[in-house]
């Protein structure tokens, strides 16, 4: 019971697009004794889930990255929304093992290399302070390599630090992931938040079903015809009575009657869920090759989209053409009153 209220927590939370402070401070609250207290899986589920969020809290961030590390390996790794100091924290009071998950992320800063290098440094240090029996002749050339080799591992740690903002070599074509059996926490959100009409929630919880982006769960809700989330839920092993339900709920016209059967019953039945599982792995190989490829979504109404440079209307018009455009377009009192 613990685990599907952290999930559905968790969901809730990534439902919210822009949260305000209000809702920042409650989820704070009821998040961190719920992941004290749930199973090791669904704290790895919540993880994973938070990675993708742009606004985890810094109390979540560093509850999170002080997990064990089989829990935090992946939010350490590629959560988009970590501050610097939360990960200065981790780095110089958790294991080592944190400390080279953080390191594998993309853009580090210069402070976060020289904490990863200090923390190397100081973890070597009483190895090599202890006393060691007689040593042959070679021994200073031993430890002059491994002086150099941590010089080295020093110089290419601010390299990367320093070509952090750089561009990527696009990565090669990510291979396709089984796709795993629904488990039933999932199933009973997908379940509850079909019947009480969520659909931003119905989605976000899909979309961690799936393992993938939370556009690719948006894409298949917004299929009005209801194929693509039937083909998905009968990939997922759903039952064939939580299918119906959840389909005929989220689109109401699927519960007609055509002759003896329902249109739901008819959309069912031409599915095949080996064909329907080898489907859904492409398209989740195709929405993974799509965020590994750099391409990023842009809301409708989100202010960092940026306009097209290849649209005409990015074009700067001159001054008698932007008149023209305003009068053609605009009635006479508006574009006076623009003027």
């Amino acid at each position: 019971m613990k685990d599907a209220v952290l999930m559905a927590t968790v969901s809730s939370f990534e439902g919210l697009r822009q949260p305000r402070s209000s809702d920042l401070k409650q989820f704070c609250e009821l998040f961190e004794p719920l992941f004290m207290a749930s199973s090791d899986e669904a704290r790895r589920q919540a993880a994973a889930a938070l990675a993708r969020s742009p606004h985890v809290p810094p109390s979540v961030a560093l509850q999170i990255g002080s997990a064990p590390i089989a829990i935090a390996a992946l939010f350490l790794t590629r959560a988009v929304s970590i501050e610097e100091r939360v990960l200065l924290d981790i780095i110089r009071h958790q294991s080592p093992s944190h400390a080279n998950a953080i390191a594998r992320r993309d853009n580090l800063s210069v402070r976060v290399v020289d904490a990863l290098v200090e923390r190397r440094d100081s973890t070597s240090r009483p190895a090599a302070s202890m006393p060691e029996p007689p040593k042959p002749v070679a021994a200073p050339a031993k430890e002059t390599a491994s002086l150099e080799r941590e010089e080295r591992l020093r110089a290419e740690l601010k390299a990367l630090a320093r070509t952090a903002g750089q561009p990527l070599a696009a990565p090669a074509t990510p291979p396709r992931r089984p796709l795993l059996a629904l488990d039933a926490t999932h199933e009973a959100l997908l379940v509850r938040f079909s019947r009480s009409g969520e659909v931003n929630l119905f989605a976000a919880t899909l979309s961690h079903a799936l393992d993938c982006s939370a556009v690719f769960g948006e894409r298949l809700v917004l299929d009005v015809s209801g194929w693509q989330l039937a083909v998905t839920l009968s990939a997922l092993g759903t039952p064939r009575m939580e299918m119906v339900r959840m389909l005929t709920t989220l689109y109401p016209y699927l519960g007609e009657r055509n002759g003896s059967a329902t249109r739901c019953d008819a959309l069912l039945d031409g599915i095949d869920p080996v064909d329907a599982k080898t489907r859904v792995e492409g398209w989740i190989a195709a929405d993974d090759a799509r965020r590994n490829g750099g391409q990023r979504h842009a809301p409708m109404l989100g202010p960092e989209r940026a306009e097209d440079p290849r649209q005409p209307a990015a074009y700067p018009a001159p001054a008698n053409q932007t008149q023209q455009v305003a009068s053609t377009f605009y009635p006479r009192n508006l574009t006076r009153s623009a003027r």
